[in-house]
């Protein structure tokens, strides 16, 4: 009988010193990384943004529809991720189902998914630091604390006459200089700030329930204004689409597949254990946050500690509310740093990007280049750009990576079928292709301004495809061959088109 095949060896085993990451991460830390990245600017700012301009109560109904999407496309990422052990996640599976156009493709796009990521959630992190120091009775000017850009299509688009958000800017910097130091640091970093928040959100749940109010959720479902995304059906769905950005963090965790002691088993627990966690929690939070103060004044940039302070037997809960803020929307930028950082990394490696972006620092052994250079243009965004406008544009980019990557296991399984799947995505046909079409119905409900500006910045892209990467990155990057020792198949790098198609 042929032995069962084996699955993808370790990729690079002779990558120079000087471009190897350190593996270092557990189970529990992998989990850590996507709860640090999931639960934040979700729970802290979208959810009520969301309710109060899109969905009203209904906004629970968006949290279910985004996080059964998220499943979809968590159980495609989680056998990718125990395939392909590869930093690149998105980048890297498409790379090696579709070739280098479609990953240059969805790698360029998750440039929007990490790099704005980190920039949209520093700007909730600054509005939650704002209100700490009011409470505490310092104000900052708000010339300092606001975008000097507004409005959201670009006939709108209009100078504020703030200067910039400089406490989103100084926590850029700050988690940037923590992520050059060395992973295994990072990742207990993390920890601490991920039990802290976690621990008073759960006082949150424990002490709001009891206090919800049925007259603040109803009507559940508000009548629609007339115009498309304005509450109603299709305010659901709109709200769906925003709320997404709030379940990305799980992706995180198969960048972090270079720096995993066990990729392919640790892997995949991190990624669906974070988001079983995270999906959680927010439908609690959502019911809270709903039912405890009127939903039509949440439009604020610290919506739970504005609801719990308009409810005199938790306004004991404001100060730590803000603090756990603080903590979770530093996590969600810090990991979106981290995997900015990553992706450009493996990019780089294959050729896309510069070689200094793959640079690896002897000492920390971290790619400190690319680390340095994503800090700078994250904190550039995020003291210009508004949240609302940043979140959406998060939610397209992320929304384009999940289908390219729920298309792909379908592709796998019909041009590697012998390969063996620590992880295999249970139901396949119908789990892959659901995640499409759910990715694809939230994508299709965001505003037109947020599709042109994924145009542009894809036209971007396309441009720096041909003028540098169709030149220095190999065609296929991936080939299923014999394993020496028994009939059984692995996957290994390959530079040559004319061995296959991945």
């Amino acid at each position: 009988m042929p032995a069962e095949p084996e699955a993808i060896a370790d990729p690079d085993p002779v990558v120079a010193s000087e471009h190897r990451l350190h593996r270092a991460l557990g189970p529990a830390s992998l989990i850590m990384i996507g709860i640090g990245e999931v639960i934040g600017a979700g729970i802290f700012v979208i959810a009520g943004t969301a309710a109060a301009q899109h969905a009203g109560p209904a906004v629970l109904i968006s949290f279910v529809i985004a996080g059964v999407s998220c499943l979809f496309a968590g159980l495609c990422y989680a056998e990718f991720a125990s395939l392909i052990p590869e930093s690149g996640s998105s980048y890297t599976y498409t790379y090696a189902t579709m070739g280098r156009f479609m990953a240059w493709f969805i790698g360029w796009n998750m440039v929007l998914e990490y790099l704005v990521s980190a920039s949209t959630v520093a700007v909730g992190w600054s509005g939650y630091f704002v209100s700490l120091l009011h409470n505490l009775g310092f104000d900052m000017p708000a010339a300092l604390t606001s975008a000097p850009v507004g409005g959201m299509g670009l006939s709108d688009l209009h100078f504020t006459g703030a200067i910039g958000n400089f406490p989103a800017v100084a926590l850029i910097a700050g988690l940037s200089m923590v992520l050059l130091i060395g992973v295994r640091e990072s990742a207990g970093f993390n920890n601490v700030l991920v039990s802290i928040k976690t621990a008073i959100i759960l006082v949150v749940i424990l002490f709001g329930l009891p206090l919800v109010r049925r007259a603040n959720l109803t009507p559940f479902i508000p009548a629609n204004t007339g115009e498309w995304g304005h509450f109603g059906v299709s305010g659901i769905l709109a709200a769906s689409g925003m709320i997404f950005f709030a379940f990305i963090g799980f992706e995180s965790v198969s960048v972090a597949a270079l720096e995993a002691r066990n990729p392919r088993r640790d892997v995949p627990v991190g990624i669906l254990g974070s988001l079983v966690i995270c999906s959680g929690l927010y439908m609690l939070v959502g019911l809270v946050l709903t039912g405890i103060t009127n939903w039509r004044l949440l439009n604020v940039p610290d919506p739970m500690s504005f609801a719990v302070g308009q409810v005199p037997a938790l306004r004991w809960l404001v100060v730590p509310v803000d603090a756990a803020a603080l903590a979770g929307l530093a996590t969600v930028t810090f990991v979106a740093l981290y995997g900015q950082s990553r992706i450009f990394y493996a990019m780089a490696r294959d050729g896309f990007l510069p070689p200094m972006f793959s640079a690896v620092h002897g000492q920390f052994q971290t790619p400190f280049r690319g680390t340095a250079v994503t800090g700078i243009f994250a904190a550039l965004i995020a003291a210009i750009f508004p949240l609302d406008i940043l979140a959406d544009l998060v939610s397209i980019g992320t929304l384009v990576a999940f289908v390219a990557v729920c298309a792909g296991v379908m592709i796998l399984r019909r041009t590697a079928p012998d390969v063996r799947r620590p992880f295999r995505t249970p139901w396949v046909w119908a789990v892959a292709p659901l995640g499409v079409l759910s990715c694809g119905l939230m994508m299709f409900s965001l505003s037109g301004a947020t599709w042109l500006r994924l145009v542009v910045w894809s036209a971007i892209g396309v441009a720096i495809y041909f003028a540098y990467g169709r030149h220095r990155a190999p065609p296929w990057k991936w080939r299923v061959v014999p394993l020496s020792a028994a009939p059984a198949y692995q996957a290994v790098r390959d530079t040559t088109p004319e061995s296959g198609t991945y």
